[in-house]
């Protein structure tokens, strides 16, 4: 499996959204998979698997295909725009990120499909992007803005803050700058 990256600005996040529906010549569907997986940072088997009876309540509640372990997430305002837009576009839709095309009609986009058009734009960028970035950039993101590790470990499942660390990408450079921005 090839290592994919934190994405570690918002302009970059926004980016991406943007070269996602250009790339897609205007279709939503890969941008807001995007954006509503930044918000709540699930692996994407889990994420594809969401139904709009599942998104009720402004909460999503989710069982993980790989630790079996219940989430119970909140959704921001940002993910209910995401799911009220793609309910009215989409009305006749089960899955909150359903394809059109007559051979996959009723079933969820592929995590295939996403992961092509996530590392087409990662490689415009220069940089490895996937479907495990979203993730990784929503827990990147929360650490440089101050959120201690042990909430991140909480936010993404981890078994302990140690794998959090190394989940997010904390980098030698990035250690040894606290060395110079902590001068006791």
């Amino acid at each position: 499996m090839n290592i994919v990256e934190a994405v570690k600005t918002q302009e970059e996040v926004a980016f991406i959204a943007r070269k996602l529906m250009l790339n897609a010549k205007g279709n939503t569907l890969y941008s807001d998979l995007w954006v509503f997986g930044l918000q709540v940072a699930l692996r994407i088997s889990d994420l594809l698997t969401i139904t709009y009876d599942d998104a009720l309540n402004n909460r999503v509640v989710v069982r993980e295909s790989k630790t079996g372990k219940v989430r119970n997430i909140k959704l921001n305002e940002k993910a209910v725009a995401i799911v009220q837009k793609r309910r009215e576009a989409n009305p006749a839709h089960t899955y909150l990120f359903e394809v059109d095309s007559n051979r996959a009609k009723g079933k969820a986009v592929s995590r295939v499909a996403v992961a092509n058009a996530f590392k087409a734009v990662g490689d415009e960028l220069g940089i490895s992007l996937g479907t495990h970035s979203m993730r990784k950039t929503r827990g990147w993101l929360m650490h440089s803005s101050g959120v201690s590790i042990e909430k991140i470990c909480k936010v993404l499942n981890h078994s302990s803050p140690a794998v959090t660390m190394v989940y997010i990408g904390l980098t030698q450079a990035e250690i040894d700058a606290t060395y110079d921005d902590f001068v006791i």
